[in-house]
This record gives structure tokens, C-alpha cells and sequence, in this order.
């Protein structure tokens, strides 16, 4: 078997074998096959495209090319929640505890933040003493004990994945929606899921734009999961305005915890519950979603969710007293409100730039060796369709310099639009894709 001619092969449309797919992937993890052919074939692939079988071996060869976690020591249906990526994205911190509270084991690996998305795992180093390292037999035994573990990704999980995913980046062949989800398919089998719950964001923060894009991925992540075994869900929700007010890690912690104790935004509540429904049903624990979201906002209003975040920050060597004082978090030394210049209706909020305006204030990295800063942010101050008046406060920016402050402000300010007409509240949720 020669990657020449599987490269001749996918060029011109043609199917390749399981044991081709394994032969691709086996060689380019080792080294045997070099990045110039590797290039050449993923860009057949963005031409000509995988088939579904083709894909969903693609995910597995990835997946067993390194360490695959074996979650069957824990009772119950794991089910695993995965986000595409988006500015102000704290739903796992939400998410998380409530399923635990429910009784579903959450035992999840997470990443950090790259560009202008944020990482779950950068938002909870900013609780301090919090641990986000563990080895394997520490995060099964803490599921295990309190039904919810968060730490950082392995190195050792998919190394062909970040190979690959390297140098797709590098070589214009990251636009293959089979690729992608091949990418994230393959993360979440090696975290050893049960099944899998899907949040593919949509919109100017969002790597897909567009409701149609956002879709194909769906389902083809999905059309994966059925051809692997695993049952999987993904929900459509929406990145055209950041998800919630708080942009920036310890802002986006302080956030969590008001939504935990029941004070949340009304879009992360609204998606936490969607998300944290299915994730119920997945598990077998409710016939109906209707059934499944009662039971977690019942868990919301008693505090069991909250109290969970608590064993959580506690089982992982963190202050757990932020819970119920969310000041001992890091807090960035200046305040800067970007203000109105006009009176009318937010017409827009590009989640993107705001995400960019984030990035200048050190919220973000640019480079996975970047050190962030967990204090500064953005905290808006409304949702598209809110109105405003001249001299109001859009937002409020929380820095470490003044000259960053400034730049942050200048950025917010070109991130939101005003009309003198009354704006359309936008949809949180567009469509729900699961195997047919």
C-alpha cells in the first residue's frame, strides 16, 4: 500500500478501504508518511469529501491512536457535552453540576481557550487552588465519589487528531466539514462517552456562520455517532451575540454561579437546561424532554446544582468559598463603561469582535503558549432588541492597563450596532439534529 496512490484515489473521488483509512493514519502518526502527502490528501478531502463510512472510520482510526479512557468502572450512562466554541461560553460550568445533580455521571475532559473562544478549563483556574491536572485513577475515583470530575485534556488522547489538526491549519484544509467532525468525533469516543451531546454554535462567533453549515456538521457528527454506537444528540444555539453578559474567565465563573443559584442570564439558563435535558434523556432517565428540563430546574431552585459546583471546586483542591462569595475571584484593576452615543434599540452585538476586544485585554490567547490574564473581560450590559438611551452603559470593561481599556472600548463600541427602530429578539435555539 502506497499513500501515492491513495492520494490518486480520493483525488479522483474514489473510496478508500477500512484498512486504507487505518494504513493513512497508522502512518501519519508514526511519521512514515510525511506532511507534504498528508497535505496533498486532506486537500482531496476538502475537494471530494468522505463518505459516512469513510468518516466514521476516519474517527476511530483517530480515536485508537492513542489512549482511550475506560469509563466502564462508573455506574450509569456517560454522557459527554461537547461545545463547537463560542465568546462567553460557560455552559459546561453550568451544565455540568446539574447533570451530576441529577444523578448522570459527568466525568469530562475540557480544553483551553485559543483566538477569541474561551476555554472551560482556563475559567475554572481562575477559582484559586483549583487543580485541573489528575491522574487517570484520581478522575475515575472522583466521579465515582461526587458524580462529576472536570480536568484538563490528556496528551496522550488522538495524537493523529492534533497531527493532523496542526497541520490542517497551516495548509488551508481546515473548511471540511467531514474533517471537523472526524476532529471532534474522535475527541469525545476517546474520552471514552457513552454517548454524546453536540453544541454546534452558529453565527458571527461561531466557526460556522450559517444555520446550513452549522446543520451539515450536525449531522454529520451525529450520522458518526450512530455508525460507531454511540448516541448522540447535537443542539444548534446560537453565537451572533455572546451567551450572556460576561465575556472573560472570572467574569464568566461569577456568571455561572449567579445561573446556578437561580439568577442566571435568561439565554445560558434557557441552554444550560436544553442542553442539560437531552443529556438526561441520552442517559435513559427521562422519556420525554419536557420531563427531563423540569427535573433540572427543580435541581436549580432547590440548590442541589449549586452545592454540586461545590463538591466539585472542593474535590479538586479549590477555594470553595467563591461560591457563595464570588469577590475572592481575580478582579482586573481598572473599570472602563463603553457608553451609548444614541438613544434607540441594540440592533447587533458581533460576538466575534467583542471576542477580539476580549483577546486585546489578555481574556484570550493567540497562541497556545500565551499566558492569560483569568481577571479582565467584558460585561455587557443588554441583548439585542434591549433598548437604550444616549449616555447609557452598553458595557463595562475590566482590564489591567488603561491603554488596553481603551483599545477594549474603542472594539466594543464597533461590536454594537443601535437602531432607531425596534429590533427582533433573536432565537437562542435554532434546530435539534439526532439519528433517524
Amino acid at each position: 500500500m502506497r499513500m501515492v496512490d491513495l492520494i490518486a484515489d480520493k483525488r479522483d473521488g474514489k473510496e478508500h478501504s477500512p484498512e486504507e483509512i487505518r494504513f493513512i493514519v497508522k502512518g501519519y502518526t508514526e511519521g512514515s508518511i510525511p506532511d507534504y502527502q498528508m497535505s496533498a490528501w486532506a486537500m482531496a478531502v476538502v475537494l471530494r469529501g468522505l463518505t459516512p463510512r469513510e468518516t466514521a472510520e476516519l474517527t476511530m482510526a483517530m480515536a485508537a491512536s492513542g489512549e482511550q479512557l475506560d469509563l466502564s468502572g462508573i455506574p450509569g450512562v456517560k454522557v459527554d457535552k461537547h461545545s463547537t466554541g463560542g465568546v462567553g461560553d460557560k455552559t459546561t460550568l453550568v451544565v455540568g453540576p446539574l447533570v451530576a445533580a441529577a444523578g448522570i455521571p459527568v466525568a469530562k475532559m475540557s480544553g483551553r481557550g485559543l483566538g477569541h473562544t474561551g476555554g472551560t478549563i482556563d475559567k475554572l483556574e481562575s477559582i484559586a487552588g483549583f487543580q485541573v491536572e489528575r491522574t487517570r485513577e484520581q478522575f475515575l475515583a472522583q466521579v465515582r465519589d461526587i458524580g462529576i470530575a472536570v480536568i484538563g485534556q490528556s496528551g496522550n488522547l488522538t495524537p493523529a487528531d492534533k497531527k493532523l489538526y496542526a497541520l490542517r491549519d497551516v495548509t488551508a484544509t481546515v473548511e471540511s466539514v467531514h474533517l471537523i467532525a472526524s476532529s471532534i468525533m474522535s475527541k469525545k469516543i476517546s474520552a471514552g462517552a457513552d454517548a454524546i451531546l453536540l453544541d454546534v454554535k452558529v453565527g458571527s462567533g461561531a466557526f460556522m456562520k450559517t444555520v446550513e453549515a452549522a446543520e451539515e456538521l450536525a449531522r454529520t457528527m451525529v450520522e458518526i455517532g450512530r455508525q460507531v454506537g454511540r448516541k448522540t444528540v447535537a443542539v444548534l444555539s446560537d453565537m451572533n451575540q455572546p451567551l450572556g453578559y460576561a465575556v472573560g474567565n472570572a467574569l464568566e465563573v461569577r456568571e455561572a454561579i449567579a445561573c446556578l443559584s437561580g439568577k442566571g442570564p435568561d439565554d445560558l439558563t434557557e441552554l444550560a437546561l436544553t442542553i442539560g435535558a437531552h443529556m438526561l434523556m441520552l442517559a435513559g432517565r427521562h422519556e420525554t424532554f419536557a420531563q427531563a428540563r423540569e427535573h433540572l430546574q427543580e435541581l436549580l431552585e432547590s440548590g442541589a446544582a449549586k452545592e454540586k459546583f461545590r463538591q466539585l471546586i472542593a474535590a479538586q483542591g479549590g477555594d470553595t468559598r467563591v461560591v457563595d462569595d464570588p469577590s475572592l475571584l481575580p478582579e482586573a484593576a481598572y473599570k472602563l463603561d463603553v457608553l451609548a452615543e444614541q438613544s434607540g434599540f441594540i440592533a447587533k452585538i458581533d460576538a466575534e469582535k467583542i471576542g477580539r476586544a476580549s483577546v486585546v485585554l489578555g481574556a484570550g490567547r493567540l497562541t497556545k503558549e500565551m499566558e492569560i490574564d483569568l481577571g479582565v473581560g467584558i460585561l455587557l450590559n443588554g441583548k439585542v432588541a434591549d433598548p437604550v438611551t444616549a449616555g447609557s452603559r452598553l458595557a463595562t470593561v475590566y482590564a489591567n492597563s488603561p491603554e488596553s481599556a481603551e483599545t477594549a472600548r474603542r472594539e466594543i463600541m464597533a461590536a454594537i450596532e443601535i437602531s432607531a427602530e425596534p429590533v427582533e429578539r433573536p432565537n437562542l435555539l435554532y434546530t435539534t439534529v439526532a439519528a433517524t
